[in-house]
């Protein structure tokens, strides 16, 4: 496997997709100390599937300074449509702070080269809504079971939604550092700190509730699999 916890076959190991399998990673779930507040966040997904084809089932968000913000949750269908990259397709559910919004997803998933994991997914929602997510991540190995994982992660907005707080253009960016030691492949604890930024209207939104503009952010958690 070119990256055992997402489960993408290399090349010459290709076979028919009619073999079915299933994964169970999550890969954050942490407890968060900020300057202003305290509170958790959370990142995982499911997937069932072959070789090719892919129905997965993905969840993040955080909850801090008493509220429940960039919560979402969605259904996708992928198809690997070469060696370390996916296309995918389906719908997903923002919920917390505000009212609910619905969006159609479309997006690739896999290895960049020097295998960089990326995301990158443009949503489309009613009252012409539309938005753009992108992610990376890289796992440096330190030792047999020790890791430090660099991580950036970008939203970006077409228009405003000021019921939910969030403004048109770059909302947000996030940049985070990692330490994990596996004590065995399916439970590795970590600890890490991470550096977030609002921008714009967005921004504007954070001052008007008393929260600070730019969170720097202790985190202790533990990524499971299975």
């Amino acid at each position: 496997m070119a990256n055992p916890s997402q489960g993408i076959p290399v090349k010459g190991m290709d076979m028919a997709d009619d073999e079915m399998y299933h994964q169970i990673l999550i890969d954050q779930l942490e407890y968060v100390k900020a300057a202003g507040g305290q509170g958790w966040s959370w990142d995982g997904e499911a997937w069932l599937g072959g070789d090719i084809n892919r129905l997965w089932l993905k969840s993040s968000g955080e909850r801090l300074y008493g509220k429940t913000d960039d919560a979402r949750v969605e259904a996708l269908v992928s198809h690997a449509y070469s060696t370390y990259w996916n296309a995918q397709i389906g719908v997903r559910h923002d919920f917390g702070n505000g009212p609910s919004r619905d969006w159609a997803a479309i997006g690739v998933e896999g290895l960049a080269p020097w295998f960089f994991n990326v995301e990158a997914t443009a949503y489309i929602g009613t009252s012409g809504r539309t938005a753009f997510r992108a992610k990376t991540s890289y796992d440096v190995l330190l030792s047999q079971k020790l890791f430090l994982t660099p991580e950036a992660e970008i939203n970006v907005y077409g228009k405003a939604d000021p019921e939910r707080e969030i403004g048109s253009g770059i909302s947000d960016i996030r940049l985070g550092l990692r330490l994990r030691y596996q004590l065995r492949r399916e439970v590795a604890p970590y600890v890490g700190f991470v550096w977030g930024r609002r921008f714009g209207r967005t921004a504007d939104f954070s001052r008007e509730d008393g929260e600070p503009v730019s969170d720097k952010e202790l985190v202790v958690g533990v990524t499971l699999w299975y």
